[in-house]
């Protein structure tokens, strides 16, 4: 037997899973991890908690695993998957020069108005595929540089190691043996040069950090090392994938070939689509990263952020009270034939792609006397699909490339109606793994690939044939109703409901 070790180290917690040369699930584990949310929008984690998250989330899979009857001594290999763009800064001796600074901080607002009032923006897309925003990591490292002595002196002197959490993590469980990230990663920090897939020493000058330390950059399924986890196992075992959560979402799925895509639907929604080997940029408010990489390929993808996804359902929840428990939606959407042209826009906190309107505020329309809350909350359901469809159209046109079909996971995949309307909507089979540890699962698929426990993706294709596909059913209507969807944004956007 053959077993795969992966840590999906995310930010609210570390989940570790173990499993077999089928892709078969054997043991998962996840450990919580604490989050520091301070005043004007800092969000910080302990750069130790992280790594003593991951060696307990470990520790306790194993024992899972133990109790099973499996042997430690067949678990062959590691694989990592990580929270993206988080980031921390350490001296030579391993010690973390500040927190780590966490995807969600906006510590930099500033710094990016700044660097948009130079008119580098263009620049900046043109290399890394990415806008200026907090989100991504390089800016909030300036603002580090700018403002802590410590992390200044220590990058001016060359003493400084920048790395993402993936490369945090190796170098711990290495014990500093090893410094290196992957390309899904380095493609989120604002520093990464898409086509020739190394640090930009142009964009380093320009930000004043030519002096600071970086890991060498390699593809995801690749030999990172080798580790023990501080002494759970008896042998060291190699880390033979390394790679950002989303992306690595992505391979589980099977967003192998060019027109596949993923829509992870949470809190908010990302949406990768694959867009084959050569970078394509977008105008449509989508970012241009790495899909997922390999010693023999590196595939590119597109990106759209939706803001508000499940938080939408929870509003009716919380605040409005008009559910108890969101799988009521699913039956109270299906009590009614249609939305009674009730059309809720989510834009609770902004509109993200493909608009990238922050300051549009939520609006419901469309209220008759004969509106009840089962068209309310068909509506909110609804608003879900429609904005993927909006992300879809606009990477097609950024692209030229059609969607094949749409990969869908995250808690509100459970829920029928919305994965059959979307299917509807988009025309597409629409494919549910059923997985809920997809990360996870896709660095697990990738360190077997790297150690030949997989034979090839073709291999990993037929591990998941129990996935189940929707397929779109005829449902003229469906046209019209996205069309006054538009309509209905379009007029939030131009008449707005801004500050």
């Amino acid at each position: 037997m053959q077993y795969i070790l992966a840590i999906d180290q995310g930010t609210s917690g570390t989940k570790t899973i173990i499993v077999d040369g089928k892709g078969k699930l054997c043991a998962k584990i996840t450990e919580p991890l604490k989050t520091n949310y301070l005043d004007n929008g800092f969000v910080e984690q302990s750069p130790e908690a992280i790594f003593q998250s991951v060696l307990s989330s470990v520790k306790k899979c194993i024992e899972v695993f133990v109790g099973k009857r499996h042997s430690v001594k067949n678990i062959l290999t590691a694989g990592l998957s990580n929270q993206r763009e988080t980031f921390i800064v350490w001296d030579k001796n391993g010690e973390p020069l500040h927190n780590a600074v966490v995807w969600q901080c906006k510590r930099s607002i500033e710094v990016c108005k700044r660097l948009k009032e130079e008119n580098v923006e263009q620049t900046i897309k043109e290399k890394t595929g990415l806008l200026i925003d907090p989100y991504f990591s390089g800016t909030k490292l300036i603002w580090l540089y700018e403002n802590s002595e410590k992390v200044r002196n220590a990058i001016d002197k060359g003493n400084a190691f920048f790395g993402t959490v993936d490369t945090w993590l190796l170098y711990k469980l290495t014990n500093g043996k090893t410094y290196l990230t992957d390309y899904t990663n380095a493609s989120r920090t604002l520093l990464f040069n898409l086509s020739t897939l190394t640090w930009d020493s142009e964009l380093l000058d320009k930000f004043g950090l030519s002096k600071l330390n970086l890991p060498e950059c390699k593809p995801s399924s690749h030999l990172f090392g080798e580790t023990d986890f501080n002494g759970l196992l008896k042998q060291p075992i190699p880390v033979s994938a390394m790679i950002g959560d989303s992306h690595a979402a992505a391979f589980g799925e099977g967003c192998y070939t060019p027109g596949t895509a993923k829509a992870t639907m949470g809190t908010g929604c990302s949406i990768l689509m694959n867009i084959g080997d050569t970078p394509k940029y977008s105008d449509n408010g989508m970012v241009t990263t790495i899909c997922w990489s390999t010693e023999q390929k590196v595939q590119y993808a597109l990106e759209g952020v939706i803001v508000s996804c499940g938080a939408t359902i929870e509003w009716l929840k919380n605040e409005m009270e008009i559910i108890n428990d969101s799988r009521e939606t699913e039956a109270m959407a299906k009590k009614v034939k249609d939305n009674n042209g009730v059309y809720l826009i989510p834009a609770f906190s902004g509109l993200g792609a493909p608009y990238w309107n922050m300051n549009s505020k939520a609006s419901i329309s469309g209220l008759t006397f004969s509106a009840n809350k089962n068209h309310i909350v068909r509506a909110a359901l609804e608003s879900i699909p429609y904005q993927i469809k909006d992300v879809i159209v606009a990477m097609e046109a950024d692209t030229k490339i059609q969607l094949h079909q749409l990969m869908v996971d995250g808690g509100i995949s459970s829920n029928n109606f919305i994965v059959q309307f979307l299917s509807d909507l988009l025309n597409k089979p629409v494919v549910n793994i059923g997985i809920a540890d997809v990360s996870a699962l896709g660095a697990a698929y990738l360190a077997g690939l790297q150690q030949k426990i997989y034979k090839d993706q073709d291999h990993l294709a037929e591990l998941n044939a129990e996935r189940k596909t929707i397929k779109p059913l005829n449902n003229d209507k469906i046209k019209i109703w996205y069309k006054q969807w538009q309509q209905r944004v379009a007029g939030l956007q131009q008449y707005g409901m801004n500050e």
